[in-house]
């Protein structure tokens, strides 16, 4: 069989693994990379280009970052490529028909999800949020409908409850590398037919708003830690005290989520060098990292000699924005 003739289509890191996998895989020429175009990153908000962009310089290969994917005249710049098949991984647009047309062989997205569970924006923060205890990634035929396109192939991941979305990104853009060398091969060659997805067991995971990172100590200890696990790579969540100042948890664990609560919730039941130990709405939460205003993240035992917090002292909700 002769090399394949891909357009690759990402941006962020997770794409960037995606990509530089098959650059190391002999049946795959990679004609064209499409990513996003350069957004203002860091505190002097410089242009910064995209994981995807620049691993694809470095490796001397043809970059497109346009603002619409489906015009005309782009369409006409890929056509000329002569790609044969596309690679999609969290690119950020949508494609249309008259783009997707342009691939004999289709073109394929790496999703982090079990698909149908969990279309959308953001399936991996969605999956711990929700307190889920399995997740994985899909490779899917690309569809104009978002991530609705018969599955290809899924691998799995056990999601046990100290695992944070850091956690769960690399461990998951490892598993889609696999399915690009296995399945999709096997796609590509004839000996594999996509299925489709059953709609009656659809979830959907939308973007992040960053009012979710307002914790709200009325929910149980359980919710909360999920809400931690899976915003961990941001927006952090965040909570107040008595005194007005903000601050993150980074890092926090369910201690006993079947108690009812004797004391109204976000009061402080116990202060050490273990963590700070809040009544919630059910249960009590053990914070054990904590990030205080323009301050790097901390342990507990860090935070409480700087900032000390009374046993009684009763936390607040964080300010939804």
């Amino acid at each position: 069989m002769s090399r394949v003739r891909i357009l690759f289509m990402g941006t962020p890191d997770f794409a960037r693994q995606a990509l530089e996998s098959l650059l190391s895989d002999e049946h795959f020429e990679i004609v064209g990379v499409v990513t996003q175009p350069d957004r203002p990153a860091g505190r002097k908000m410089q242009l910064t280009p995209s994981p995807v962009k620049s691993l694809a310089l470095e490796r001397g290969l043809q970059v497109f970052t346009p603002e619409k994917v489906n015009t005309p005249e782009f369409r006409a710049e890929i056509e000329a490529l002569r790609p044969e098949s596309a690679v999609v991984v969290a690119f950020g647009q949508i494609l249309g028909d008259a783009f997707l047309a342009l691939f004999p062989q289709k073109a394929v997205n790496v999703h982090g999800s079990l698909l149908p569970k969990w279309r959308g924006a953001a399936p991996i923060q969605r999956a711990l949020m929700a307190g889920d205890r399995e997740t994985g990634v899909a490779l899917q035929i690309v569809v104009k409908k978002l991530d609705a396109g018969p599955v290809l192939g899924i691998r799995k991941l056990v999601l046990p409850v100290e695992m944070t979305a850091r956690e769960v990104y690399p461990e998951l853009a490892r598993l889609g590398c696999e399915l690009l060398h296995v399945e999709y091969m096997d796609y590509l060659r004839g000996n594999l037919t996509p299925h489709e997805q059953d709609e009656s067991q659809v979830t959907i995971a939308p973007k992040i708003d960053k009012r979710e990172s307002a914790i709200d100590w009325s929910r149980s200890a359980l919710e909360i830690q999920n809400l931690v696990r899976g915003l961990a790579l941001g927006p952090v969540p965040h909570a107040r005290r008595e005194n007005g100042a903000t601050f993150k948890v980074c890092s926090a664990v369910a201690m006993d989520s079947e108690t009812a609560g004797a004391k109204p919730v976000g009061t402080v039941l116990s202060v050490d060098e273990r963590g700070l130990d809040v009544q919630c709405g059910q249960g009590v939460l053990r914070l054990t990292v904590l990030q205080p205003e323009s301050r790097a993240k901390m342990a507990v035992a860090d935070y409480i000699r700087g900032y000390p917090v009374s046993i009684g002292e009763r936390l607040q909700n964080g300010l939804i924005q």
